[in-house]
């Protein structure tokens, strides 16, 4: 391994480093979930529930679980930027063939494909994070790049909700396809190259195989605990937002679809909550920033009972600026509690479980509010931010505390 100890904050390089992720961060969440502002409108089209709509959104998410470990070990052999560049740009081929495709099953492949290029930016970039940057300032570099996940999430829900709404969802899409190839461009131009990781194929001595990487993960229960908040916690926000839309364009609400759109503005909560998260992280624990984000996760979504657009509007404000402090937290986390050769695979496992929650629950809580109404969905996804809550607080006790003194 190389004697590289990390760029420090306000290097040239380090500035690089975090507008460049930002932007990865953009290309791909703007992909991922460019169909969700526009289920209802799939679902007219195609003539499906809403739960199957929203497969177009679990495709893509199922197909990014499913290729996160074997994106961390290409990454490990040709090395972390190379891997995401090719990951971004396969991905961007396969979107700019979706809004082209005029049958369910073939959009469904698409986005399954899409998701599974998609997947080499998370599964890589906070290994590679962790591994360029000086360790003290992880947790707040982490942050940065979860705020431009959270940027292209709105990108990409607005632009195409909007687009959508005009000219058809297959415009939508299309739209922040565009979007995502000027993203792609600034992070390919802008990221630097690796010097705290050597790739396999450079390296004189072979590390422990894939087998015994990822097994020092899973016999972690810190890492369990950490995956398990990914699961729960990403299921419960993809489900909320995969079915808000429906839930407001019925009575009491009866919301016309371009003002629905606007409520994913919402999304710039998580925008601000998540490098806010990595700063207090680094000053006060992981532990009591990640517990305080799932609890103010879970008072969002107990106000969005309430039946007036008002209150949806401020629990889908505090929801999302408490998911995504949590998530910052424990994403960063997760590579930083791993032993040093196995960060990618702890960053990989880590974000399996997250898409795995978000495909699955994003599909099945649909059935849940489809047939017992919005109240008991939202008492499911209660019951998941409380699961959450109680394992980190009874397996991440005395593994949070404060980065500088760690």
């Amino acid at each position: 391994m190389s004697e590289f100890a990390g760029h420090l904050p306000g290097s040239r390089d380090y500035r690089r480093l975090l507008i460049g992720l930002f932007f990865g961060g953009v290309a791909t969440f703007a992909q991922l979930y460019s169909t969700q502002a526009l289920l209802p409108a799939i679902s007219a089209d195609v003539g499906t529930p809403p739960a199957g709509a929203a497969l177009t959104v679990s495709a893509s998410t199922m197909g990014l679980a499913a290729a996160v470990i074997p994106w961390s070990i290409v990454a490990d052999r040709i090395g972390r930027v190379p891997a995401m560049a090719i990951g971004l740009i396969a991905a961007t081929v396969l979107g700019a063939l979706t809004p082209v495709a005029h049958d369910i099953v073939v959009l469904l492949v698409l986005r399954l494909l899409e998701g599974a290029a998609l997947g080499a930016v998370p599964a890589v970039a906070l290994a590679y994070l962790s591994e360029e940057v000086d360790a003290r300032h992880v947790a707040a570099a982490a942050g940065s790049y979860i705020a431009g996940t959270t940027v292209g999430g709105l990108s990409g829900r607005v632009l195409s909700g909007w687009v959508g709404e005009a000219a058809g969802w297959r415009w939508g899409v299309a739209s922040v396809v565009l979007l995502c190839v000027i993203a792609a461009v600034v992070f390919l131009t802008l990221v630097p190259a690796a010097r705290g990781f050597v790739p396999g194929r450079h390296r004189a001595v072979r590390g422990p195989s894939i087998r015994r990487r990822l097994a020092v993960n899973l016999r972690s229960s810190m890492q369990l605990a950490l995956y398990a908040q990914g699961f729960l916690l990403m299921g419960a926000f993809v489900a909320v937002y995969n079915y808000l839309g429906f839930h407001l364009s019925a009575p009491p609400f009866l919301l016309a679809p371009a003002v629905i759109t606007l409520l994913f503005l919402a999304y710039l909560a998580g925008t601000v909550s998540s490098p806010q998260a990595g700063a207090l992280a680094v000053r006060h624990g992981r532990l009591p920033v990640l517990v305080a984000g799932t609890a103010v996760m879970a008072a969002g979504a107990a106000l969005m009972l309430v039946p007036a657009v008002v209150a949806v509007l401020a629990g889908l404000i505090a929801f999302t600026a408490g998911f995504f402090a949590a998530h910052a937290v424990a994403s960063g986390w997760t590579p930083v509690a791993a032993v040093p050769e196995a960060r990618a695979q702890a960053s990989s496992l880590y974000y399996l479980g997250y898409y795995a929650g978000s495909s699955l629950f994003g599909w099945a809580l649909g059935i849940v509010f489809g047939a017992a109404g919005w109240g008991w969905f939202l008492g499911a996804v209660l019951t998941m931010c409380a699961t959450a809550l109680i394992l980190a607080l009874l397996v991440l006790r005395g593994g949070g505390r404060p980065v500088a003194s760690a």
